[in-house]
């Protein structure tokens, strides 16, 4: 039997059925939010390597475009077939990535982790020193023997908070290493992935759109990969950008911080340069951890860093950060903060790092559809005419 879908009441009956059903798998993940996380999980588990490779894909895409740019205006290689040009990209690409790599945990993870264990090993004799400096300064402004047992009171829980941080450091960075010894079989199966998803990228990007154009109607599909391809160009610009600011930013207070002879400079550098990585919240998250550690050594010098990083931040937000980053987000200062708090509440860090371009794709989705519905309504779009 053929249905009119054209008659009112057939169509009022669908509807009417996919809005019940709607609710009541709505009603059902609300209600069994648990049990739905668990399984969301599980699945995260199982495609954990595709997730993997994929992420290592859209990043390393970046570097192969790059160098492919470069090859392709090599008169010798113009010859090579498209296949050899790839291939060729994608061993100069993966090259790069293993010498960044090596780099790092043949210089840096070292005096890194050396740096940590100093730290650790130096916590009794910075609270030695710290209750020597607090009681001599108690001595010398006369304080009232009334606010002694307060302030030592107060001054006993700061230590113990800054010792359990301390000794939590160490387990932290074992279960971290012992996480990332454990994922090597995901990396690597990860790792193969992203070659080939990097080798066909053309070929799944069009049987995306194959995809795209077969389950929605031709308009809907090209306005689907519009804001595709605007969330890949916003993503892209975004987690460069800021990836290479970050590292510009770590390179800066590692030079600034030798200048000036500070303590555990590869320890603050590392600290400064993955957390500016996080906007708006970076540099703050970065900074305190650093000033504990610099403080239990001299407060002189603490207050020194504090003013050291403010340049640098200054610097960052002024100029470095505009010339990389540009207007690739185009949201307000409020929006921003928004974003961070609300991805990061459900996200965590990750969501912190994502939020933003995230929001902003949406913001620029909602914007598109308030604006034609006030042209088709022939009212003004600014929202200055509002004012």
């Amino acid at each position: 039997m053929k249905i009119n879908w054209n008659e009112k009441y057939n169509t009022i009956s669908m509807y009417t059925f996919i809005v019940v059903s709607a609710i009541i798998v709505f009603y059902l993940s609300i209600s069994e939010f648990g049990i739905l996380l668990g399984k969301i999980s599980g699945i995260i588990v199982i495609l954990q390597p595709f997730i993997i490779g994929f992420s290592m894909a859209y990043i390393l895409n970046f570097i192969l475009k790059f160098y492919e740019k470069r090859l392709n205006r090599y008169n010798k290689l113009k010859s090579l077939s498209f296949r050899a040009k790839r291939g060729l990209g994608l061993f100069i690409t993966y090259v790069t990535a293993i010498l960044l790599i090596g780099v790092f945990m043949q210089f840096v993870l070292p005096q890194l982790i050396e740096s940590i264990i100093g730290l650790v090993n130096d916590v009794p004799k910075f609270i030695s020193e710290s209750t020597k400096f607090i009681n001599n300064l108690m001595l010398d402004l006369n304080i009232s023997e009334q606010y002694l047992p307060l302030i030592n009171n107060n001054f006993n829980k700061f230590i113990d908070y800054i010792i359990e941080i301390a000794t939590n450091l160490l387990p932290v960075l074992g279960s971290l290493v012992t996480k990332i010894a454990s994922s090597i079989w995901n990396i690597a199966l990860g790792m193969i992935i992203s070659i080939y998803l990097l080798i066909d990228k053309e070929k799944f990007c069009a049987m995306s759109k194959k995809i795209t154009y077969a389950i929605f109607r031709k308009n809907a599909a090209e306005k689907v990969i519009e804001i595709t391809h605007r969330s890949n160009d916003t993503f892209g610009k975004f987690l460069i950008g800021k990836i290479l600011d970050s590292f510009i930013i770590g390179v800066l207070t590692f030079i600034i911080l030798t200048i000036c002879k500070m303590p555990y400079v590869i320890l603050i550098s590392v600290i400064v340069g993955i957390t500016n990585i996080i906007p708006f919240f970076g540099p703050f998250i970065g900074a305190v951890p650093s000033v504990i550690i610099i403080l239990f050594l001299s407060p002189v010098k603490a207050l020194w860093f504090l003013i050291i990083i403010l340049v640098i931040q200054q610097i960052d937000g002024n100029i470095i950060g505009p010339k990389i980053l540009g207007d690739s987000i185009g949201i307000s200062a409020f929006w921003i903060l928004f974003s961070i708090l609300f991805a990061g509440k459900f996200l965590g860090l990750i969501g912190m790092i994502i939020g933003v371009p995230l929001f902003a794709v949406v913001y620029s989705i909602i914007k598109e559809i308030i604006e034609a519905n006030l042209k088709k309504k022939g009212l003004k779009i600014k929202t200055k005419d509002y004012i």
